[in-house]
């Protein structure tokens, strides 16, 4: 089995076909949030602050921090960002830039092996981004499209990701340091976008036997109904052998479709986190709460 090891400076993750799905919190990103640009801007972090909190608190595995923010010193306040959210959160951290630049100075703070959000299969892309990660020994995300766009045919995107695997080797980054992203497209306006995703990660596990993430939330834009739609598409993705993905941790709704997923592939070990989840407690005064009151004070 490919297990993807990331840490922060005090807690381990592994992703894998064998492990629960890792969910990979979202929030810390300012693209299409003006309040949260122009507070990071600014220098005020409050925002990132609760955010991160929360999306650990509601069961995010890791977190994926960006600072992309139009006219300001990117490189800079990613930096800072990363330094904080790993002053409040144990989980290890997706470092997520277009930025070169930007990757580099959140790699040289960054305290543990840290993921790298992203490289495509463009040339240049992959001669400036892959000498970081082996410098620093990272993983990192690769993105399925290359100098010719992002194709619709899910064959073309396979041999993307190949490619990219391929040139990781070369850097010395194993097939478990890298994480393909098959590029989710949206529903409303592929119909097949579902059929195709599923058969791109069955190809990535069983011939590339690469670990997968995707933007969770691509597969239903433009639709009513955004959060059960979501859930369903993880829950099948999972079960095609998607094993992480960035998305938003505090939507229940989501959530409980990986939880599900994980109890349904047999990495739920006896449905434990299910149990504890969603078990009705005893009623009061009841032998079953006096019982478990009693292994609760054991232990």
């Amino acid at each position: 089995m490919t297990h993807t090891v990331v840490s922060s400076h005090k807690k381990e993750v592994i992703i894998g076909f064998d492990k629960p799905f890792c969910v990979i919190g979202e929030r810390i990103n300012p693209t299409g949030r003006k309040k949260l640009a122009a507070e990071m801007a600014a220098g005020d972090y409050s925002t990132v602050e609760a955010d991160a909190l929360a999306q650990v608190a509601a069961g995010a595995n890791m977190l994926d921090v960006n600072a992309g923010i139009p006219l300001a010193d990117e490189p800079a306040i990613l930096a800072e960002t990363i330094k904080l959210v790993q002053s409040l959160v144990e989980v290890p951290l997706s470092i997520d830039s277009s930025i070169v630049e930007a990757l580099e100075r959140g790699l040289e703070v960054y305290q543990g092996k840290a993921l790298v959000n992203s490289v495509t299969g463009e040339e240049e892309r992959l001669e400036s981004v892959l000498p970081l990660i082996k410098k620093y020994g990272a993983a990192v995300v690769a993105i399925s499209n290359d100098e010719t766009g992002i194709s619709e045919d899910p064959d073309v995107r396979f041999e993307v990701a190949k490619k990219i695997v391929h040139h990781a080797a070369d850097y010395g980054i194993p097939a478990s340091d890298v994480v393909v992203d098959p590029l989710v497209m949206p529903i409303g306006a592929l119909g097949q976008a579902g059929v195709a995703a599923f058969r791109l990660i069955r190809r990535l596990r069983e011939e590339l036997g690469v670990n997968t993430t995707c933007g969770a939330s691509n597969i239903s834009f433009g639709l009513p109904n955004r959060h059960a739609l979501n859930a369903h598409f993880l829950a099948m993705a999972a079960s095609n052998g998607m094993t992480s993905a960035i998305m938003n941790p505090l939507h229940p709704e989501e959530m409980t479709g990986i939880m599900a997923a994980n109890v349904l592939n047999g990495v739920d070990t006896n449905c434990a986190r299910w149990l504890r989840q969603f078990r009705e407690p005893p009623a009061a005064g009841s032998q079953e709460e006096a019982r478990r009151e009693r292994r609760r004070r054991r232990g």
